[in-house]
């Protein structure tokens, strides 16, 4: 593991704006200069962490707390409110499978796209392109629209995609919950492969295999990082939370 960082956040500060009524957001873009016309809603709180080339951090929290918009800014699919960050080489963003994908082209053809998106020339698609179908293994359906798959066929081949995109950093959001069981172990052995080489980083709720592939677990609590550190420690502790809060509410409704 090299001390330089492969991924660095300093800051991070992200706010929605949510609008009460239909026409409010063309009332902003409009008068935006003297009224607001919007509530912000802060989904996460002046985040700072760094992960270091060659080492696996998992991201584990309750639904809400930020940790699909945190990966989804590293990813630059949507931008910060406050903050920077920088993430060196190649990604493979694995989150929101297929959400990308032309539903009326083949799984064939997203497929070459997605690996071009990724940053694959025309030569490494070309040599890759039957290894891709073979991982997501989906037969036939390869060569049909994509709007006639289930979402675990979506999420195959977009596993498959990123599986094959030679990147340097690998950011997961919850991959593994989707798919049946075959796919899901395709997914953790693809991972666990590449964790010997690569950079991680990934949210997921199957707390066990974050204790097995991750160095580091970075406890994300509405927005804020609680704790980060050695992942059992830290796993503990969450789960300690968790049950306190159950028993708290438990208590409030007898």
């Amino acid at each position: 593991m090299s001390s330089e960082p492969s991924i660095r956040c300093a800051g991070i500060g992200k706010a929605f704006q949510l609008y009460a009524h239909q026409n409010d957001q063309l009332k902003q873009v409009l008068f935006g200069l003297w009224k607001k016309f919007y509530t912000e809603k802060w989904v996460l709180h002046d985040v700072n962490f760094t992960v270091a080339q060659g080492e696996h951090v998992g991201i584990i929290g309750r639904n809400g707390a930020g940790k699909t918009t945190l990966l989804q800014i590293l990813c630059g699919i949507t931008m910060p409110t406050k903050g920077s960050f920088e993430v060196k080489g190649r990604v493979a963003p694995i989150l929101a499978l297929g959400s990308a994908f032309d539903g009326l082209l083949t799984g064939r053809e997203n497929a070459r796209i997605g690996a071009a998106i990724l940053g694959l020339s025309r030569k490494e698609v070309d040599a890759r392109i039957e290894s891709i179908a073979a991982f997501a293994d989906i037969g036939s359906f390869f060569e049909q629209p994509m709007r006639t798959y289930s979402m675990g066929m979506i999420s195959r081949v977009a596993f498959a995609i990123c599986a094959h995109a030679d990147a340097d950093v690998l950011i997961v959001d919850e991959a593994l919950s989707v798919g049946d069981a075959i796919f899901q172990a395709k997914c953790e052995t693809y991972i666990k492969d590449f964790s010997r080489k690569g950079t991680i980083l990934m949210v997921s709720h199957d707390l066990g295999f974050v204790a097995d592939i991750c160095d580091r677990v970075l406890w994300l609590d509405k927005g804020v990082v609680r704790e980060i550190g050695e992942p059992r420690r830290v796993i503990d502790a969450y789960k300690s939370a968790v049950r306190d809060e159950q028993q708290s509410q438990a208590a409030g409704a007898a």
